[in-house]
């Protein structure tokens, strides 16, 4: 079966097409600037990259574009589009509704409808994709695979904040991690890898990239991961603060004569590794910067690592012990430095890396030695490939 994997943001779109039985992406691609003016980036895989400007107004506009790519006689990778079996649809926030992936039908929509508050940067776009997919692909069957399904298996000491009760109760206001695709396909990846069973076994994964999160699987589910509510809770990101007390919001809002939604907007979109270098929130040229001695650039990089080391300290001590440690995602995957900066914290769980392991990137690989009490994964995480198997296991 052939599957079209759409993840739809505000204003721009990814897509890949994946045979589900060879487990290879036949094409890949990216609608940028959707409402503004648009720009499609379409790549056959082992052909050559396209980019074409045009008008998109819509999403809808998009995935028609999209569709016509994948079947053009000259750059497309299809005959027809009745080669595509199913659509699976990457779902930011799926609250307590949703604890796995599930077909998508007019009552799952309306569920999802409900969640747009928890995610409001989020769930509507990924609705907008959904929905113009049902229109232009009326009898596909199409899955909605969701962020926070994976972070379901949490118990309610993980999940619960300090609130009172009656907030939970009423609101649903409860820590639901995100990255839960992500999150699973590399802790899988890592029992592949390492020989490690499944059902004992104590795994923390790092997802470390513009956005980031840690979690720590227990036995093959998640037992407690580092983002909230929503995506701001847990480390220091790209742009994002990351944990801090809640009383400097009020403070901020005081000192800088802000309202509330504009203090959010400075700890979704003005801090974080760009808060703090105060020039970008790119770990590749704060790295840079940093080897040229910049000090702002040593503290975002010194800071990003111990606040990372945190998190797998505290997940250690709550699973009891850890047989592996993954790193995934740009950074994480991409980046030996910070790498081999976090595990020189780790020296009291036995970790030993290997000096020339850890200097390659972007491939499936322990990066510690034989002699490292606990296993260091470099996974680069393939969230794509993880929604198509959802996808082919539901329809």
């Amino acid at each position: 079966m052939k599957v079209l994997v759409i993840n739809c943001g505000s204003s721009s779109l990814k897509y890949q097409l994946i045979d589900s039985e060879s487990e290879i992406a036949l094409a890949s691609g990216l609608c940028e600037r959707i409402g503004i003016d648009g720009k499609l980036i379409h790549k056959p895989t082992g052909g050559e990259k396209k980019t074409f400007d045009v008008q998109m107004d819509n999403h809808e506009v998009a995935i028609k574009l999209v569709l016509d790519a994948l079947t053009d006689k000259e750059h497309g990778v299809i005959t027809s589009l009745d080669e595509i079996g199913a659509v699976g649809h990457r779902v930011v926030h799926g609250g307590e509704k949703f604890a796995s992936s599930t077909v998508i039908t007019e009552e799952v929509l309306k569920a999802i409808e409900e969640c747009n508050e928890l995610a409001p940067l989020h769930n509507p776009a990924n609705l907008i994709g959904i929905n113009a997919c049902k229109r232009l692909m009326k009898d596909v069957p199409m899955v909605a695979v969701f962020d926070t399904a994976f972070h379901q298996t949490m118990p309610e000491k993980a999940y619960l904040y300090g609130l009172p009760y009656e907030y939970y109760e009423k609101y649903k206001i409860r820590r639901y991690g995100f990255h839960g695709t992500s999150h699973s396909y590399v802790s899988e990846r890592a029992y592949e890898m390492t020989g490690l069973d499944k059902n004992n076994s104590k795994v923390i994964v790092c997802h470390l990239g513009n956005g980031a999160s840690v979690t720590a699987v227990k036995n093959g589910e998640s037992i407690d991961t580092s983002m909230g509510l929503t995506p701001l809770e847990g480390l220091i990101m790209g742009t994002r603060s990351g944990d801090i007390d809640p009383a400097i919001i009020e403070f901020i809002a005081k000192k800088e004569n802000l309202n509330l939604s504009e203090v959010l907007n400075v700890l979704n979109k003005k801090s974080g590794m760009l808060g703090l270098s105060g020039t970008t929130s790119d770990f590749r040229d704060i790295l840079a910067a940093s080897k040229e001695g910049n000090k702002r650039a040593i503290i975002a990089w010194e800071t990003f690592a111990y606040h990372v080391t945190k998190y797998i300290g505290a997940y250690t001590a709550a699973m009891n012990g850890v047989d592996a440690i993954c790193f995934t995602a740009g950074l994480g995957e991409n980046n030996g430095a910070m790498r081999a900066l976090i595990c020189s914290y780790l020296g009291y769980l036995g970790v030993e890396l290997d000096e020339e392991l850890n200097s390659r990137y972007g491939e499936d690989l322990v990066v510690s030695t034989s002699n490292s009490k606990v296993k260091i994964c470099m996974i680069p995480t393939n969230e794509e490939l993880k929604i198509a198997r959802e996808t082919v296991a539901l329809v």
